[in-house]
């Protein structure tokens, strides 16, 4: 774990996770086992994401005898996977916290600037006192994940987690300059950082375009 800025990384190092990095990357790797393997990744992200989940006590009777345990704080965490490729992460998160709510974010970045832009967003329009998992697969120059928590800042979020598979050095470094100011906690959490972009800002080696391994070609 190391801290970037207003940032904190956490790079989850497990078997597992480099098991499944590892067959992900492999461009042989077909489209169904490719989703597959995205949300098992996703599941074991989502562990170490939601270590800082609100939780409260909670009393319980078993068969046995009353006692105390924990339940998770409401208003629910809301999982926000970013169109499109977001999506294919978000069964695995919600196969780990079933009672999360739900809402979606769509970004492109525009091929030329790279700057991101909003162009859908189905969430609700107070956030305050919530705490928000934001689902993207690739973490590249980090313009629209960075764009991302700013908005959801905006909409009073309080704590905020981003999850990535990968990230490049640089898309940290440009989140850090984007979230600079952020005044309320920012994690991420990705199974890898890799060595770098390339000159088109793909991540290297990286695993592709994670919306078309998911999903195919959009045209």
């Amino acid at each position: 774990m190391w801290e970037s800025g207003a940032v904190e990384v956490r790079v989850v190092s497990h078997p597992l996770v480099d098991h499944k990095l590892t067959l992900l990357r492999d461009k042989h790797t077909e489209q169904p086992t490719f989703r597959r393997l995205v949300e098992e990744l996703m599941t074991l992200l989502a562990y170490e994401a939601t270590r800082g989940v609100r939780v409260h006590p909670h009393e319980v009777e078993t068969p046995v005898a009353p006692t105390v345990g924990t339940k998770l704080d409401f208003p629910s965490p809301m999982v926000v996977p970013i169109l499109r490729a977001g999506l294919g992460m978000l069964d695995g998160m919600l196969r780990l916290v079933p009672t999360a709510e739900v809402g979606f974010l769509g970004m492109l970045r525009d091929e030329e600037t790279y700057e991101p832009k909003t162009y859908a967003e189905r969430l609700p329009e107070d956030l305050s006192g919530r705490q928000c998992y934001v689902l993207d697969p690739m973490l590249a120059t980090g313009g629209s994940l960075g764009a991302a928590v700013n908005y959801l800042v905006g909409r009073g979020a309080d704590d905020i987690t981003c999850i990535c598979l990968l990230a490049a050095p640089e898309g940290i470094e440009n989140m850090r300059e984007l979230l600079d100011d952020l005044e309320v906690p920012c994690t991420l959490v990705v199974a890898a950082i890799d060595e770098k972009l390339d000159e088109n800002n793909f991540i290297v080696p990286g695993l592709g375009d994670a919306g078309d391994r998911l999903y195919g070609l959009a045209h």
